[in-house]
């Protein structure tokens, strides 16, 4: 998503809830430093997400402060303008630029910062920051505290309090407004095309970095800037291993493949997992195990609505597997049994979501006062219940190396959840059609 995309008018909107929920003091936001890769060569730049969720702005080297209070403004500090360095890195909009693009009352070179936040600080009631997040920004911190604390014999008075902002921003992101979740969408859009183009293309003697080859470019030639995660692309038991990202072995003939990947489309994360056969028809236990982990998702999205806890999608899916468990020989002992003493945990060992947004574990507490957060609209999570099965002396051959997850992104309505990524395929009838439908491209050699 591009500059020109973006809303100043929504991002200062967000900056006055913030304001109005800190009522006084200071708020202070840095984004992401840049990181070195090797020598002189750095990652690619990502913004920090709660940083860019209140301005919009992308570039490194620069922080937002938030002055709260009867008359509330933002002000940004970023690079200056710099000739020379916009030959070699592109542009740099400078403050100037930056202040009436992005909409901010006052914008200033991020090298002011210091000096500016002494004064900003005298006389406020706290100092609201991410604690904790990075340690030279806690140390910077505390250097502005003690340099107002210096001049207490001027009647200046320093902070007494430091706050966590983050548990605020992670209130007001939690819930998703409708620019949000109209990026949301597309971001799940061009992961369920990347995800049916890596069905179409998997087949026997290909390898797993060729799948995730595939579903690399379709994000990039639709737009998404990046993946939102290292995808996952597993064949055989190595479904089995839960991060699994070498995506190097052979795709062998009669087993599955097992793919985790979403794009990343204007900082908004896609988490779609799908398992499908490799060479396009589901074998008579897999077939078993993938109709139980479906059912489990269907049973876990049946439970996300408006009103629900966010634990009973979890104990829906919970409750199928374990009974599909003892139905396949691998739990012994009463469904309540398993359910208590967690048996099932040999087999399905994570919960079965999370919350999804600028990241793809995104900001927001699971409970609150020791109670599950209650679910509400415009929430959005995934819902993916799985089963992983290693070979072992107790467990029937034939289940041997099934790993199956199945993952979809959900908006929380009022009444049934829309699952947002619901044009990947992920019936057997479906998928089996799809690969069926499959013909090889001109110059395939396999």
């Amino acid at each position: 998503m591009k500059a020109d995309d973006l809303d100043p008018i929504l991002h200062g909107a967000r900056r006055a809830r913030l304001a109005q929920a800190m009522q006084a003091g200071i708020a202070v936001l840095p984004t992401a430093p840049e990181r070195v890769r090797n020598r002189d060569s750095h990652y690619p730049y990502r913004y920090d997400s709660h940083f860019y969720y209140l301005t919009g702005f992308a570039e490194p080297e620069a922080a937002l402060v938030i002055v709260a209070g009867a008359q509330p403004k933002s002000l940004l500090f970023c690079r200056e303008k710099n000739a020379e360095r916009e030959i070699w890195d592109g542009l740099r909009y400078g403050p100037e630029a930056a202040r009436e693009r992005f909409g901010f009352d006052e914008a200033h070179p991020v090298s002011a910062l210091d000096a500016k936040l002494l004064e900003l600080l005298a006389d406020q009631p706290a100092l609201y920051f991410p604690v904790g997040a990075d340690a030279a920004w806690d140390a910077r911190a505390i250097g502005w505290l003690n340099a107002v604390r210096a001049n207490v014999r001027a009647g200046v008075c320093a902070p007494e309090r430091v706050q966590d902002v983050r548990a605020l921003i992670d209130e007001m992101r939690l819930v998703k407004d409708a620019h949000e979740l109209g990026v949301m969408r597309r971001a799940a859009a061009i992961s369920c095309a990347a995800h049916r183009r890596a069905m179409q293309a998997a087949r026997p003697g290909r390898y797993e970095y060729e799948l995730e080859a595939e579903l690399l470019h379709e994000f990039r030639r639709s737009g998404a800037q990046f993946p939102a995660y290292s995808p996952i692309v597993a064949g055989g038991a190595n479904a089995c291993v839960l991060h699994y990202v070498a995506n190097d072995a052979l795709l062998r003939d009669g087993d599955l493949v097992l793919i985790d990947a979403g794009c990343e489309l204007g900082g908004y994360a896609a988490d779609i997992t799908r398992t499908h056969p490799v060479n396009g028809r589901f074998s008579g236990a897999q077939r078993e195990v993938y109709e139980l982990v479906l059912a489990a998702q269907a049973a876990a999205l049946g439970q996300v609505c408006s009103g629900k806890a966010w634990n009973e999608p979890h104990d829906a899916a919970v409750r199928v597997l374990a009974q599909g468990l003892r139905d396949l020989k691998l739990l012994s002992g009463s469904l309540e049994e398993a359910l208590e003493k967690e048996t099932y945990k040999r087999f399905y060992m994570h919960r079965t979501g999370h919350w999804l947004g600028l990241d793809v574990h995104d900001a927001g507490d699971y409970k609150r006062a020791g109670k599950w957060r209650t679910l509400a609209p415009g929430m959005t999570l995934t819902v993916e219940p799985g089963l992983y099965i290693r070979a072992a002396a107790d467990v029937p051959e034939r289940l041997h190396g099934i790993g199956v997850r199945i993952e979809d992104d959900v908006l929380v309505t009022e009444a049934a959840c829309e699952v947002l990524t619901a044009a990947a395929p992920k019936s057997i009838a479906d998928i089996e059609a799809l690969k069926r439908d499959t013909r090889p491209r001109a110059g395939d050699a396999r």
